[in-house]
């Protein structure tokens, strides 16, 4: 079975910094038509891969609710080669930490 997937590792390289960001923007437009919510996407904060039948994405982001800044995980599935996208899972961590004015 070696070889199939692998452990989950921090995604490498700022030219994967595009597909993160669109995937991350994927995930709160999949979660706003799913749950009738309205968040807007903030940033990207940080983002994980595993090699599996295609890779798993694991991104940690920021988004908007009602005013406020909140930090959200989202698990998403791709298999390019098929044109697959899926959120696997996609949750409230808690609120953004405030940004300290220097």
């Amino acid at each position: 079975m070696a070889g199939l997937s692998g452990g989950i590792q921090d995604v490498q390289g700022s030219q994967n910094s595009l597909e993160i960001d669109s995937l991350a923007r994927f995930a709160v437009e999949d979660h706003n038509k799913k749950q009738n919510t309205l968040l807007e996407f903030g940033k990207v904060i940080g983002a994980k891969e595993q090699v599996v039948a295609g890779t798993m994405y694991y991104i940690t982001l920021e988004a908007t609710d009602g005013g406020k800044k909140k930090v959200y995980e989202t698990k998403i599935w791709v298999k390019p080669w098929q044109n697959f996208k899926q959120v696997q899972e996609f949750k409230l961590v808690g609120d953004a930490p405030s940004e300290s004015s220097s």
